[in-house]
This record gives structure tokens, C-alpha cells and sequence, in this order.
């Protein structure tokens, strides 16, 4: 699948919904369908891809699966999912689902039976189970809960009879949803014959479906590649974004880049479309997390100059706050209408040109001009060649590159740039260029 950018909602959030099923009543409130308002704001930003993360009947926070097959009632119901597809469809917009796959929740129905009939459950081999010990929750026996969370059951995924489980759903979601890919939740955990099989049987149910997996460390490689999944999250990048602008060490970000995507023998993934964002649902918002804010429009020139495929979270457009330590609601807010301002114009733009630029959205990358407080990197994609320039400093700088010149035709940047041969650049400032 050819995605220019995706764009991530977190939808108990986005929807205001109840923080538990408990608090919602008995019946199912549609609340899912606002995302319909928001598709004049998703076609003005010009992204082509949603991403969802979890809205299947859980009983808190969405990863707490009870039912792959029903939408959470504090979202609505299958149908009124179904509308939202459907319109997001016409509208030329892609559909992405979170694929929770390596844990449900304590009220996931095979669960509930275990926990009824314990050794004569025919569900107790779909989990890691030890009826010599109890769980903290007093029910009779011990079972492996995600990395120490025992709200998260972990899934027995060497049970072939889960994994047709899984799948089965996965079918019925790209034949009631016509989904178009997944977002495969916490994929680390995930071992790479369930990510071989999951690659097959998704090309086989539907050509072009798209695979990416949440990994935070490690090799990307074990992860993304041929016969395993399409992409991964770039948490390096990611990191090193903020972390460069914050300590203005612009060093630390095209160090990254390039051993992960330079032209040299030992660059580890070059090629390979990585999944890049500034924040998530998970992490402190990019406003929030910028010690000089004024660097936001930089964040971003970095962000959609560098090679992968740039992930935006719903609000952060325009500048929304929300910072870790506050807790996970303050990162999943519900906003009532979507703002348009200088900043999410900019993104717009930034979009938009990485579009219609093949040599952004697909190219090699290699760094020319490296200081603390300024960079310029190429993206290049045959004959076409686009310079990405930075500078973070409050002095203009002068960057130039020996072996290039840099043509007048200034595909976005400040209205202060010059150039004559080299890129000058006013205080905090950046410029996409073609480059000779």
C-alpha cells in the first residue's frame, strides 16, 4: 500500500467516552461517528490514511479486549463503525485498525469460562496457565498477564486454534469495515512465524493490506522486512527529534538517520518505509514536550524531510498539550471540533509536498551540513534531489555543500531565505530546495 501519511485517533478519547463500559449504561451510544465531522479537517491536511487505535468492547481502556467482534458500546455499535468506514471510503481516506493481539482483557469471554471452570475449560490451553499457583486476583490459578499487568492476559499464540481465532476476526473486519491495514500492539512481543502468518494470510484476504508493528527497541529488522511486517514505529527517530531540538544537538537526530537510512554499507534500514511521529497516544505531546516552542514548525520540517512514513496524532496539528505524567487521559483528550491555525496549515503544506515528492516520501537519504544548531540532509529519488535545511539557532547561518548547488525553486521555508549557490537561512527557520 503507497501511504503518504497516516493519522492517528485514539477513539474512547476522541469520542469522550466513559473511562469504563460500567459508567456507559446498557445501551450502545454512537458516539464513533464523529469522526465523520472531522473528514473535511482530514482531507484539508491532506493525510490518506486513518489509524484507530483500539474500539472493540473492553472494559477500560480499549487493550482490555472482551470481544474482537463488537464495537465497544461506549462507541456504538458494528453498524455505525461500518458508516464511518464507508465514508472515510468516498472520501479517498484509508482505514487502519490497532490489532491487539498478544493479550486480552480479564473479561474476554474464553477467559471468563477459565475462570468458571478452570481445568475443564476447553479454553485453558488459549493461555499460559499454572492451576498450582493463585493470581493476585484470587481466582484459583496463575496466568502470565503482558509484561506484569495481569488486566492483560497473554495470549497462547502457539494455539493454532487462537490464531484462527484472531484471524477469523481479522476477515470479518476487512469484510464488514473494508479495513485496509493494522497496527499490530505492542509487535515486540510477537514472535516472527505469528508476524509470517499474519503477513500471509492478510495478502491472501486482501492485496496491498498493510502491516505495522509497535516496537520500541531492538532491531527493526526482526520486525519489518520481506515476509514479516511492511513497517515499524521509529522510536529512535523519535526520540532523537525532540531530544536534538531540546538540547539544540541536531547531531543526535542525523546520526540516527543516518545509520538507519545513509548511503554507507552498514546503514541497518536503508530502504525500508519506518512508521515516524513526534508523539503518540502514549507519549507527552510535542508541544508539551518542546522546551522552546517556537521550534514546532522545525519538529515538523524534520519530521516529513526524513525517510519513512510520518504518522500524525490527532490534535498535535495544531499544537495541542498534553504531557505523560498527567496520565494516559491527558495524552487521549476529546476535542469538540478540530482547529485550523498558522501551525496546522504549515503541516497541511508540509503534506501535501511530500505528495508530489517522490524523493521525500521514497528517496535515499545523506547528510551534507551537520552543526549543533543547523543541518541540511538530501532525499533523492533518481534524478530528483530535495535538501532538507534546519536552523534552530536565533542567528541566520550559511550552509553550503561543496559538491551541490541549490536551485531558486524553494519548494517551502521561511520568506527570509536566500540563496546564491548556498542555503541562508534566518533564526529559526528551515526551507525544503531542489538541489543541482
Amino acid at each position: 500500500m503507497d501511504i503518504n501519511c497516516i493519522y492517528q485517533i485514539y477513539p474512547l478519547g476522541f469520542c469522550g467516552a466513559p473511562r469504563a463500559l460500567a459508567q456507559n449504561g446498557p445501551d450502545a451510544v454512537p458516539r464513533i461517528r464523529k469522526v465523520i465531522d472531522w473528514i473535511p479537517h482530514l482531507k484539508a491536511l491532506g493525510v490518506d490514511t486513518v489509524l484507530f487505535n483500539p474500539l472493540f468492547a473492553s472494559s477500560t481502556h480499549g487493550y482490555d479486549t472482551a470481544n474482537l467482534g463488537e464495537l465497544d458500546p461506549r462507541l456504538g455499535t458494528n453498524e455505525d463503525f461500518a458508516e464511518v468506514c464507508r465514508a472515510l471510503h468516498e472520501n479517498g481516506l484509508r482505514v487502519m485498525l490497532d490489532g491487539v493481539f498478544n493479550h486480552v482483557g480479564r473479561e474476554f469471554w474464553a477467559f471468563r469460562d477459565l475462570r468458571e471452570k478452570r481445568e475443564q475449560s476447553p479454553w485453558r490451553d488459549w493461555f499460559f496457565v499454572d492451576f498450582s499457583r493463585d493470581s493476585g486476583y484470587g481466582d484459583g490459578f496463575w496466568y502470565e498477564g503482558w509484561e506484569g499487568h495481569y488486566e492483560l492476559v497473554k495470549l497462547n499464540l502457539g494455539n493454532l486454534a487462537v490464531v484462527d481465532h484472531l484471524f477469523e476476526n481479522i476477515r470479518f473486519w476487512v469484510e464488514k469495515f473494508g479495513i485496509d491495514g493494522l497496527r499490530l500492539d505492542v509487535a515486540y512481543c510477537l514472535e516472527s512465524g505469528f508476524l509470517r502468518r499474519i503477513r500471509e494470510f492478510t495478502e491472501s484476504l486482501k492485496p496491498g493490506f498493510f502491516l505495522v508493528g509497535e516496537v520500541l527497541f531492538g532491531d527493526y529488522n526482526r520486525i519489518a522486512g520481506d515476509g514479516l511486517l511492511h513497517s515499524c514505529t521509529n522510536y529512535e527517530c523519535y526520540k532523537g527529534l525532540y531530544s536534538s531540538l531540546n538540547c539544540r544537538n541536531l547531531f543526535e537526530l542525523t546520526y540516527s538517520l543516518n545509520r538507519q537510512f545513509g548511503p554507507e554499507p552498514w546503514c541497518i534500514y536503508t530502504g525500508k518505509r519506518l512508521m515516524s511521529f513526534a508523539d503518540n497516544h502514549d507519549v507527552s505531546r510535542i508541544a508539551s514536550i518542546l522546551l522552546d516552542k517556537r521550534m514546532l514548525p522545525a519538529a515538523y520540517a524534520l519530521l516529513f524531510g526524513m525517510p519513512g512514513i510520518p504518522c500524525l496524532y490527532y490534535g498535535s496539528e495544531w499544537g495541542a498539550l498534553g504531557e505523560k505524567k498527567d496520565g494516559d487521559d491527558a495524552l487521549r483528550p476529546c476535542f469538540d471540533a478540530p482547529v485550523e491555525n498558522e501551525l496546522s496549515g504549515l503541516v497541511s503544506k508540509l503534506v501535501k509536498i511530500r505528495a508530489q515528492c517522490g524523493a521525500l516520501g521514497y528517496g535515499g537519504y545523506r547528510n551534507l551540513v551537520e552543526r549543533n544548531e543547523s543541518c541540511v540532509f538530501l532525499r533523492r529519488q533518481g534524478e530528483q534531489r530535495v535538501a532538507v535545511a534546519v536552523n534552530i539557532s536565533d542567528a541566520p547561518v550559511r550552509l553550503e555543500h561543496g559538491e551541490l548547488r541549490f536551485a531558486a525553486h524553494e519548494l517551502i521555508g521561511d520568506k527570509q531565505v536566500q540563496l546564491d549557490g548556498a542555503i541562508e537561512l534566518a533564526p529559526m527557520s528551515f526551507g525544503y530546495f531542489q538541489a543541482n
